[in-house]
C-alpha cells in the first residue's frame, strides 16, 4: 500500500488519527497498495512519514513544483517520494487519481482538518494561548492573528473563542496568490485562483472545506514583500530565523497594532511562530532569489523598522 498525502493538520492530530485508522484497518496493507495525499506543510508531512513505516506503508506527497528543494529533500530523507504538479489547483485531483490507479488511499487532510482537534477540550492550541497569557497584563487578547493553510488552526481558535464567550477577535492573514481572502470578502465558497502561494504553509488556490469563514472576524491580504520583510525584521528581533508564514502573521499583527494605537486602544495581540527558517536559506533569506523573484523587501523593511522604533 502507498499513501498519497494531503496533510496540514495540527501535529497532534497525526499521532491520534493514523494509529486509530490503523486499528480500524482503514490503512491495512491487505486493503491498499499505496497511500497518497497532497501536502503544503513539510512538518506535517514528515510526521506522517515517521508514522507510516510503523504501518508498513510507502508515502507519496503530491505538491506544486514551486515547493522548496529543502522541503522535498526532507520528505525524501524520511523515505517518502514527491510527485510535483505544474498547476497547484490540480494537486487534490492528481492525488486522488494516483491513489486510484495504484490501489492506494488518498488522505485528504484539507477536508477534515477543522475537526481534527477537539476545540472544546483542554488540550488544543487555543487553550495553550489563553493559559500562557493568564498572568499577563492583558490576559484576554484583543486579536489572535493566524494564517490559513487548511484552515484547521483558525477553526480551532475561532470556535474556542466563541465557545468560551471571549471578547477576542480572530484575524486571518492571507498571502498573495491565495484565494481565501477573495472568497471571504465575496462570500464565495467556490472561489478558485490559478496561481500558487509563494509563502509556503499558508494560502490555497481553492476554498478548502476546512476553512470556516463564519468564525473569522477579519481577513487581511499581505503582499509577499510585506510577509518576507516582516520575516527579516522579526529574525533580527528574535536572533533566530522564522519562516515566511510567520512573517505574514507578524505583518498582520503590526497593522492591527498600528490601528489600535491610532484609536487610543490598549490590549494584547497574539500570533504564532508557525515555521522555522531553516528550509528557506536558498529562497526567502537569499538576496539573489528575492531579486530573481522580483520581490523588493527593502522599502518595507525600512517602514517596519520605523514603526517598531528599530535601526534599519
Amino acid at each position: 500500500m502507498s499513501v498519497i498525502n494531503d496533510l496540514v493538520c495540527p501535529n497532534r492530530a497525526y499521532h491520534v488519527q493514523l494509529p486509530r485508522a490503523a486499528h480500524a484497518s482503514h490503512f491495512s496493507p491487505k486493503r491498499f497498495g499505496n497511500l497518497y495525499g497532497k501536502g503544503t506543510h513539510t512538518t506535517r508531512r514528515t510526521i506522517n512519514q515517521n508514522l507510516l513505516p510503523w504501518l508498513d506503508l510507502p508515502f507519496i506527497a503530491v505538491m506544486p513544483k514551486s515547493t522548496s528543494a529543502e522541503k522535498i529533500a526532507a520528505i525524501e530523507h524520511q523515505g517518502g517520494s514527491c510527485h510535483l504538479v505544474d498547476d497547484p489547483v490540480t494537486v487534490t485531483q492528481t492525488a486522488r487519481r494516483l491513489a486510484e490507479e495504484s490501489n492506494g488511499h488518498f488522505m485528504g487532510q484539507f477536508t477534515y482538518a477543522e475537526r481534527a482537534t477537539d476545540w472544546r477540550g483542554n488540550n488544543n492550541i487555543a487553550v495553550s494561548i489563553f493559559d500562557q497569557l493568564a498572568k499577563e497584563r492583558y490576559p484576554t487578547p484583543s486579536w489572535i492573528v493566524i494564517g490559513a493553510g487548511t484552515g484547521g488552526t483558525s477553526a480551532t481558535i475561532g470556535r474556542y473563542v466563541r465557545y468560551q464567550c471571549k471578547t477576542t477577535k480572530l484575524c486571518v492573514v492571507d498571502p498573495e496568490n491565495s484565494v481565501f481572502y477573495d472568497g471571504y470578502m465575496n462570500k464565495n465558497p467556490d472561489a478558485t485562483i490559478s496561481t500558487s502561494s509563494r509563502i509556503e504553509g499558508i494560502g490555497r488556490p481553492v476554498m478548502e472545506a476546512s476553512f470556516n469563514p463564519d468564525i473569522v472576524d477579519r481577513m487581511i491580504k499581505i503582499p509577499d514583500a510585506g510577509s518576507l520583510a516582516a520575516m527579516h525584521v522579526l529574525s533580527k528581533m528574535l536572533g533566530r530565523r522564522p519562516g515566511g508564514s510567520t512573517g505574514t502573521a507578524f505583518h498582520g499583527v503590526l497593522q492591527l497594532a498600528e490601528e489600535m494605537i491610532a484609536a487610543g486602544q490598549e490590549g494584547s495581540i497574539v500570533t504564532l511562530i508557525c515555521d522555522g527558517g531553516e528550509r528557506y536559506q536558498n529562497t526567502y533569506y537569499d538576496p539573489d532569489w528575492l531579486k530573481s523573484s522580483q520581490i523588493d523587501i527593502k522599502p518595507e523593511i525600512m517602514r517596519l523598522n520605523q514603526q517598531l522604533g528599530l535601526n534599519s
